[in-house]
């Protein structure tokens, strides 16, 4: 029975919406994958001390999915064991009039993981390329444009652009790019709303305005599919998870994400002679008290 899921999500060649699965699980049971997730959870563990101790190397994973898809869920469960010093999650809701007094990558340079750190981002500069491309006249707040009209083919063109520069930039530079779309069926959205609503616990997660938006499921899966195939390079690229069973997408993401730092070769600092004979001279000193 394959366990190692790192691979077979990634985005290779032209990416197909309407053939990504949304349900597979592979052939293990929510048991075994729960208990996978626990032994992957230390490993990643162990990864991210390593990470931090090295210090000349930062890891972004990128978050993206429609609403219920477990986005917040699967960073509780696949990042709860990592130490809270080397990990920052930024969570991006609509830009304040700060945020778009500034360009659209402004607020997102700012969010990046220094050097050591690991960054996820809950939603992303793609929601530029998304939800804004369903909703065109939100870019009006940016007060560049004047009309609807200008976000014409060569508008969206830029802005793939800008991503993919963006992302090239930060892969230059010591931080390694991975992004993760969970791919949620709209009927599964649709119980887990419903979930939402039966259960009291739940209540606080739903939205009368998620409803607006899954009447646009179709027009965010066009979109999802064109960013993806136009922003997934080798420097940064997309993996495209099946996330009907949340417990599933869990285990793969974590996967990708052990996987993309164990290419990292991440080292632990070496000592010079001196400061390791400082060691000795300390151990002595603290063994004579």
């Amino acid at each position: 029975m394959s366990t190692d899921f790192s691979d077979d999500f990634l985005i290779k060649g032209k990416f197909s919406i309407k053939k990504a699965s949304t349900a597979y699980k592979g052939k293990m049971t929510k048991e075994e994958g729960v208990q996978l997730l626990i032994r992957e959870q230390e490993k990643l563990r162990k990864l991210q001390e390593k990470l931090y101790a090295d210090s000349s190397k930062s890891l972004l994973v990128v978050l993206q999915a429609m609403d219920a898809a477990g986005k917040d869920s699967l960073i509780e469960h696949v990042f709860g064991g990592v130490n809270p010093q080397g990990c920052n999650v930024m969570s991006f809701k609509t830009p304040s009039s700060k945020e778009y007094a500034h360009d659209f990558l402004w607020r997102h340079y700012l969010a990046l993981p220094q050097k050591g750190m690991i960054g996820i981002f809950n939603r992303s500069h793609y929601e530029s390329v998304l939800v804004c491309k369903v909703h065109p006249e939100y870019n009006l707040s940016e007060k560049t444009w004047d009309s609807v009209k200008d976000f014409d083919e060569t508008f969206w063109e830029n802005r793939y652009e800008s991503i993919r520069n963006f992302e090239k930039h930060l892969t230059q530079n010591g931080t390694t790019v991975v992004k993760i779309f969970l791919n949620v069926s709209k009927d599964e959205q649709k119980k887990r709303l419903i979930d939402r609503i039966d259960e009291k616990e739940k209540n606080w997660k739903f939205s009368a305005a998620d409803l607006p938006e899954r009447a646009l499921f179709d027009q965010y899966m066009e979109c999802y599919e064109t960013a993806i195939n136009e922003t997934s390079k080798d420097n940064a690229p997309w993996y495209v998870i099946p996330a009907d069973s949340k417990w599933f997408a869990r285990v793969a993401a974590i996967q990708i994400i052990i996987d993309v730092l164990e290419k990292m070769d991440l080292k632990y600092p070496k000592l010079s002679e001196e400061d390791q004979s400082g060691l000795q001279d300390a151990k002595k000193q603290l063994e004579n008290e």
